[in-house]
């Protein structure tokens, strides 16, 4: 695993990622409009040369072989 960077939740994801994964961070950010996520942030780390992408909540989307995102939901409480 090689770690890549952290950006604050509403912030440009790094232009690395493709375009999928970009539309997975931004659905995702979409389903948290109500919530206070001004502390929250993504962490963006590589596992055999794909991009998985962490939120703090527990929310991750991961690059699959075939380029396409593919997101799992934060475990409940």
């Amino acid at each position: 695993m090689q770690l890549g960077t952290r950006w604050s939740v509403g912030g440009e994801p790094p232009a690395r990622i493709g375009s999928a994964m970009h539309a997975a961070v931004r659905q995702v950010e979409g389903e948290l409009l109500g919530f206070d996520t001004s502390t929250w942030r993504w962490t963006l780390t590589w596992l055999e040369g794909r991009a998985v992408v962490e939120l703090d909540d527990g929310t991750i989307i991961r690059e699959g072989h075939d380029g396409e995102a593919h997101i799992e939901a934060a475990p409940a409480d």
